[in-house]
């Protein structure tokens, strides 16, 4: 069972802090969920130009170091654990969930019918800007968030000799042995509350998708019941993954799943609107890097729209809170790799895999509402976002086909964060693990039991909606944690290279230590010395 490996205080006071959550909110869930919006309205009208000074300033850092000199350190001098497919199939899946399903294909229409920059509902210029927002929010910035805690971590891991993927660890070469002590286990902690919240944001919206789904194929009645047997079923899919671990487990199931989200964006590609997903994805592309720096810093504060805070901030705050998990899962499938590969592999890699859904699932949604083939706008506005998704799906070729696919990529990348998540809150809540070692295999199935179980209670108690908004509050203190973590990095790294333990791109990787056996072989022989022939033989 190996309890010995199990953190207890960290534990404890995850959960403790679970409870307390989740007990008032049954309780009261209308005085509890308006409680944390206020909360959380006083800390985007005084905090917000900080969530997006911060995002800006960590992708220029990214950029910086990814060319510079260190950015040819490689994080062990080993060969990579994972074939570059699978690692990015691992990334990108862990990272995106099924939100990428659910706003890929639907986002325009929010921004196409209440635009930024005071621009015209249902314009020509709304809907330009519609088609960018989705790549801008789902692209270079959100994936330089969840970069950014991956770089010293991994490097704490694999040039440092440290023995833990925790978040306290990384920050030892700034806080020292207080890693060790009360302020590392509350990093920890804040990191843990984060990701919960995070998780529960990914079920908010995949949920409801895939009853939408199962309502829209089978008839059954929309009702909590029917979501929450989806998160039953999700749950059990969930534990039968983490049993097997990250290799046997979690690598196939994000192998298979990037080959099906490859497979049913180009079959779209083809048979849906190319001519208009080309020129509009290239249009699209103009304008983002035309307006990023706008984009990146607008706040609106004469118009005070409010877009800011409903979008930019929202996404910002759910990446940071997301983003710890990130960085520990990368780092811990990323030993062997160079900085600057992990850097552009994240950045390039998980903004590429997002702009497809924009460019190929977005952009057919907005031709069939701009060619009157199916009324999205009013779809949304009457019966929600999720049957907006699923009209535009059937009005592809094979529509019903394209949909049960669409819903199946949309659970196994729901499946894939919670796995992910679990599988890394196991590893933060243990101790003396070893070098490759994986948490038992019960304690990864029992936090996979925690997270849904979570998602449950809360979608019985109407509390699911105060989870979404708490994965934004606890952002804030992992703004200042990441921080803290990039500071110690550079520390570490410009020491390193005086104390020159770094091993740079190119260098040889170990090869396995050589075991001399000695064997003595008695042959019944005597030689001319009259002596037994004795022989020793080399076996590698």
């Amino acid at each position: 069972m190996r309890f010995k490996t199990i953190d207890k205080q960290i534990l404890a006071i995850a959960l403790s802090l679970v409870a307390i959550l989740i007990v008032p909110i049954l309780i009261n869930p209308v005085k509890g969920t308006s409680f944390l919006n206020s909360v959380l309205n006083s800390i985007t009208t005084n905090f917000g130009p900080l969530y997006l000074w911060a995002c800006l300033g960590i992708f220029g850092f990214l950029l910086w170091l990814a060319f510079s000199r260190f950015g040819k350190i490689r994080l062990g001098n080993t060969k990579p654990e994972f074939t570059t497919f699978s690692w990015l199939a691992l990334i990108f899946t862990a990272g995106i969930g099924s939100g990428i399903m659910y706003w890929g294909i639907i986002e325009w229409a929010f921004y196409y019918s209440s635009p930024p920059y005071g621009m015209a509902a249902e314009s020509v210029e709304a809907a330009n800007f519609a088609s960018t927002y989705g790549m801008f929010h789902w692209g270079f910035s959100a994936w330089a968030i969840y970069c950014v805690p991956s770089i010293p971590i991994a490097y704490a891991v694999y040039v440092k000799g440290q023995k833990s993927y925790r978040l306290s660890t990384a920050c030892r070469g700034i806080i020292g042995n207080k890693a060790d002590g009360l302020l590392g286990k509350v990093i920890d902690v804040c990191f843990m509350f984060g990701l919960i919240g995070g998780i529960g944001t990914s079920l908010a919206l995949g949920t409801p998708l895939l009853a939408e789904g199962v309502h829209s194929l089978f008839g059954f009645e929309k009702t909590l019941t029917l979501n929450l047997s989806i998160v039953v079923t999700l749950m059990i899919f969930f534990c039968i993954c983490l049993y097997f671990g990250l290799k046997k487990g979690l690598k196939r199931l994000s192998d298979w799943n990037l080959y099906l989200y490859i497979a049913i964006a180009v079959f779209i590609f083809i048979f849906g609107p190319t001519a208009f997903i080309i020129a509009t994805f290239t249009d699209s592309v103009g304008v983002l890097f035309q307006n990023f720096f706008r984009m990146s810093l607008y706040t609106d504060p004469i118009g005070k729209s409010g877009f800011s805070e409903s979008w930019t901030l929202f996404y910002w705050g759910w990446w940071f809170s997301y983003a710890p998990f990130t960085g520990m899962f990368a780092a811990r499938i990323s030993k062997g790799r160079t900085i600057k590969g992990l850097i552009l592999g994240q950045l390039l890699g998980g903004t590429l895999g997002c702009w497809i859904a924009f460019a190929i699932f977005g952009n057919t949604s907005m031709y069939f509402q701009l060619n009157n083939i199916v009324p999205v706008l009013d779809i949304l506005q009457n019966e929600g976002a999720p049957a907006a998704i699923l009209a535009s799906l059937s009005a592809l070729p094979l529509g019903g086909v394209v949909m049960v696919l669409y819903l199946l990529i949309a659970a196994i990348f729901l499946a894939t964060t919670v796995n992910s998540a679990a599988y890394t809150l196991s590893d933060v809540a243990s101790i003396n693990l070893r070098e490759g070692e994986e948490p038992a295999r019960w304690y990864r199935v029992f936090w996979g039991i925690v997270l849904t179980s979570i998602s449950i209670v809360l979608m019985y108690g109407d509390g699911l909606k105060a989870l979404q908004t708490l994965s934004i509050i606890t952002a804030l203190p992992l703004v200042f944690i990441i921080l803290l973590m990039i500071a110690s990095f550079m520390k570490w790294v410009y020491q390193g290279e005086k104390d020159g333990i770094h091993i740079y791109e190119g260098a040889q990787y170990d090869k396995p230590e050589e075991q001399t056996v000695e064997i003595t072989i008695e042959r019944g022989k005597k030689n001319k010395n009259k002596g037994k022939v004795i022989e020793k033989e080399n076996m590698i």
